[in-house]
């Protein structure tokens, strides 16, 4: 089995158990959103996935907080249609439903005619890769630049977020789809992050995906925070060299007696989670 950092390991009974790499900085025994979302994706993929379907979007709705306990994920096919599948899996503890996620797969075809409005901008500035670990995400910001801590970027300004991704389940290759799916879950992370740390938590993610991306490093660069009343919306896009190829989303509600002050812990520079 290989030796690399992984979310789950799988068990003899056809669940999953949580590793430390999927343990969150919310609580002691709570699961980080990218593991939950990564499994979730792994397996709608492996039962559902097709060559002649585009994963377009997925959405992961968070019940409620996962813990370390063994995990199983339960899929059906809503709808296998000849352009559109629909696909739904709930992920569960303690036979207890904690998240449930809705993939969304259309056949791949030609381009309509014409021409449509699209964003203007590259790729925004990346970060050198160093002899730092292999899986040691970098956090950027208009006011502090690149680092590998998240402390430096406690400010107003917009967040960026470059990350590779850990194995989702020990043994078992990283997709990219998966892989866009999990770093995509840092949206939460690049809109919610502010002066005092990330005192949001985000109930849900969607990330939807105009292609696959191209690369095993994602870039996941914050476009919007919206926040009144105690609840937060936020969306960021999704890069690889080639350019833009996705957008996230979340929504999230205020969690003040759990907030997450990354000045005021310790962050060891292996440390592959930030939330």
């Amino acid at each position: 089995m290989s030796t690399d950092p992984a979310y789950f390991t799988p068990t003899g009974d056809g669940t999953f158990m949580p590793t430390v790499f999927a343990q969150s900085h919310w609580g002691d025994d709570h699961l980080n959103g990218p593991a939950i979302v990564g499994l979730a994706a792994q397996t709608l993929e492996k039962h559902c996935g097709s060559a002649d379907f585009m994963p377009t979007r997925l959405t992961v709705d968070l019940f409620r907080a996962a813990r370390n306990l063994p995990t199983a994920v339960e899929v059906r096919v809503v709808r296998d249609g000849r352009r559109v599948r629909n696909a739904e899996c709930d992920v569960v503890q303690d036979n207890r439903m904690v998240a449930r996620a809705s993939l969304v797969q259309y056949r791949r075809s030609s381009a309509p005619p014409g021409e449509e409005w699209m964003a203007v901008g590259g790729v925004p500035e990346l970060p050198r890769l160093d002899d730092a670990p292999a899986l040691a995400p970098f956090i950027g910001s208009d006011d502090s630049g690149w680092t590998r801590s998240p402390a430096a970027h406690q400010n107003v300004s917009r967040k960026r977020f470059y990350f590779s991704c850990a194995s989702i389940v020990a043994g078992e290759a990283v997709s990219p789809f998966v892989r866009a799916v999990t770093v995509g879950e840092s949206t939460s992370l690049v809109t919610n992050l502010g002066t005092e740390g990330i005192g949001y938590i985000n109930g849900d993610l969607t990330v939807g995906l105009s292609r696959l991306p191209l690369d095993d490093w994602v870039l996941v660069q914050g476009d919007s925070h919206w926040a009144a009343d105690g609840i937060a919306v936020g969306t960021a896009t999704l890069f690889d060299r080639k350019g833009a190829f996705g957008s996230g989303m979340v929504t999230a509600v205020a969690n003040p007696a759990a907030q997450i002050d990354f000045r005021n812990r310790p962050f060891p520079r292996g440390e592959i989670n930030y939330e």
